[in-house]
């Protein structure tokens, strides 16, 4: 049975659209000045984004159930097309009322128009469509992409699209040589790749922490019941000459003087633990120069101990062991702890604690950010280490930051050299474009077609490095701009007005450092508003951090990461760091997106015909 809806039915829906599209026209009027500084091409997008942005300040739930109810579109997709989409639903409203709604603006983009500019900053961006998917895969390379040119054609067949070199590490020469490497597997395999090159941006985490000293364990391998199933099998060689260690022999000496030249099979060597136990090895295995011995004692072997050679208890020789690299211990943190973050650049240490274990000076680190001792507070939050540790700063008196952990594993958590430290209540005032990217930046423009900008939070980062660009005669390269901080997200329209000025570009959802910075709790919701906003200004979206990471670490996805792979058909492109399985996790990601590419096109679901729905 038809019903025809009543004018009261009619009336409210018709008076919400009125006041919104309305609105929309006002908010673009009111910002003429900004959409004249966008790049021609790319006006028609600055206006549809800023129609998509007025419509977002209201909310407009109870319409879209009003809409709903009466069969129409409920505006669940309008960002491509956003003043179209309100155009549109009114069109059809004025027709059921039979009243004259006045004329309709003329929207800077359709319902067909809209998404092909998406498509097409998406090609100017990331290059072509690769064959059996419109999602891009993009593939962080490990330093061995320099030397390995198998590696990189491996990938390029498995379906890598961009490739992306991370100038935080190895250098010039390497980036050259991975770059070189891809151009020759492009003319083998015959499929383009385009090239990303990472800015480190400025650098926030955390410095050394001191050597407990150089010592190595020794130690044979036991079963279940503590008994001894293999002894420990060592090998020493040369100091002078060190030869590769075997891959099935874990643990390696190098001996400082001629010991070995007057060593054979069956002799022994002794030497002194740190814990004053006597230990002798027995010679095994000769290969070359080098020895294998076994012992199936444990021992800690210190650098720089004596060791004597033995046959049938008598002396031949002596020596001693070198070269045993620095053990440098975490520090271990418990909640209600205290840690102290120093400006100084001094090696960090563990809590230092009495007889009775009592702390007499609490734990401390570097933090490599100068910027963080002028502008942290009391009572702001800090996370380190991917949002493994978190806790609340009582003081800064811009030469120590002193932290109250409130925040670790059910036994605690260990604190490492090097990790990620995110201060998500501060408004850190630094340029995302340090004075090391201004150093890269010359050698990056003669390989990359497109920059990432690392740490932006706000419009000014924006400006910076198209400044730079523009200087290198580089402006019409690609910029990925990486949100991957609060300020970031909550700058991002600004950001991506300014973004238009000098395309083409797009936008990296970094979500490891975002998540700690927005909470993991938000970290759905925060993701979902960057692509809708994206979506609305035409501008690609690069998905990254941590998509099948099990199984380029360890050969085997989760259920969760397979779904989370799946999400990833909502932006233009996802992106895999490195690992061991890489290869075959770039294979596994190609054929979730192309399955996924056939149910949606972004997070519109298209129904194309299902074998399950057959009866049988």
């Amino acid at each position: 049975m038809t019903t025809t809806p009543t004018s009261r039915q009619l009336e409210r829906p018709i008076a919400q659209l009125a006041t919104l599209r309305e609105g929309a026209v006002e908010f673009e009027r009111a910002y003429a000045a900004e959409i004249e500084k966008i790049e021609p091409g790319h006006r028609n997008s600055a206006r549809n984004f800023l129609h998509y942005l007025s419509i977002r300040q209201h909310d407009i739930r109870s319409l879209q159930e009003d809409l709903g109810a009466l069969g129409l579109s409920s505006l669940g997709v309008l960002e491509p097309h956003a003043l179209a989409s309100l155009n549109s639903v009114m069109a059809i409203l004025e027709q059921l009322s039979g009243k004259d709604l006045g004329p309709a603006p003329e929207p800077p983009v359709d319902f067909r128009s809209g998404p092909l500019l998406l498509r097409d900053h998406t090609r100017a961006l990331l290059g072509p469509e690769p064959r059996d998917r419109f999602v891009r895969i993009m593939v962080t390379m490990p330093s061995e992409a320099a030397s390995d040119a198998q590696l990189v054609q491996d990938l390029l067949i498995a379906g890598m699209d961009v490739m992306r070199i991370n100038c935080a590490h190895d250098g010039p020469d390497a980036w050259f040589a991975m770059v070189e490497n891809l151009r020759r597997a492009e003319r083998m395999v015959g499929r383009s790749c385009r090239v990303q090159a990472d800015l480190a941006g400025p650098k926030l985490r955390t410095g050394a922490i001191r050597a407990s000293g150089r010592v190595k364990r020794v130690a044979p391998d036991r079963d279940v019941f503590g008994c001894i199933a293999r002894p420990a099998r060592i090998w020493l060689t040369p100091a002078s000459a060190a030869e590769p260690t075997p891959g099935d022999i874990r643990f390696a000496l190098r001996i400082e003087g001629d010991l070995l030249e007057r060593l054979a099979v069956g002799d022994h060597i002794g030497l002194t633990d740190t814990r004053g136990q006597g230990h002798e090895l027995k010679i095994v295995e000769m290969l070359d120069r080098s020895f294998i011995a076994e012992t199936e004692r444990t021992a800690y072997i210190e650098d720089e101990t004596p060791v004597t050679g033995l046959r049938d208890g008598e002396s031949v020789g002596a020596g001693r062991i070198v070269g045993i690299p620095e053990v440098v211990n975490p520090i271990y943190l418990l909640p209600g702890d205290t840690l102290i973050l120093t400006r100084h650049d001094e090696p960090g240490r563990e809590a230092e604690r009495d007889a009775s274990g009592r702390i007499v000076e609490h734990a401390r680190i570097h933090c490599t950010l100068d910027a963080a001792f002028e502008q942290v507070a009391h009572g702001h939050r800090v996370w380190f280490d991917d949002g493994k540790i978190g806790g609340l700063v009582q003081e800064n008196d811009g030469q120590r930051i002193l932290v109250k952990i409130t925040h670790t594993g059910p036994r605690g958590a260990k604190l490492r050299a090097e990790k990620g430290i995110n201060f998500p209540d501060t408004a850190l005032e630094m340029s995302a474009l340090t004075d090391k990217d201004l150093e890269d930046l010359p050698a990056v423009v003669t390989f990359a077609d497109m920059v990432a900008l690392s740490f932006v939070r706000g419009p000014e980062d924006v400006e910076r490095l198209h400044d730079a660009l523009y200087r290198l005669g580089a402006n019409r390269l690609g910029v990925v701009l990486k949100i991957e901080n609060r300020q970031a997200f909550e700058n991002l329209p600004r950001i991506l007005l300014a973004s238009l000025n000098s395309p083409p570009v797009g936008i990296m959802i970094a979500r490891g450092d975002l998540a700690v910075e927005v909470g993991f709790e938000r970290l759905s919701e925060v993701q979902q508003e960057i692509l809708w906003l994206c979506e609305a200004a035409h501008i690609p979206v690069i998905w990254a951090t941590q998509i099948l990471e099990g199984m380029a670490k360890k050969g085997a996805p989760s259920r969760a990461e397979v779904s989370d792979a799946a999400m990833s058909i909502q932006a233009e492109c996802a992106m895999l760091n490195k690992g061991p399985n890489i290869v075959e996790t770039v294979r596994f990601l190609d054929g979730i997106i192309g399955r996924m590419d056939e149910h949606y096109v972004k997070r519109r679901a298209t129904l194309r015909k299902l074998s399950v729905a057959q009866l049988k």
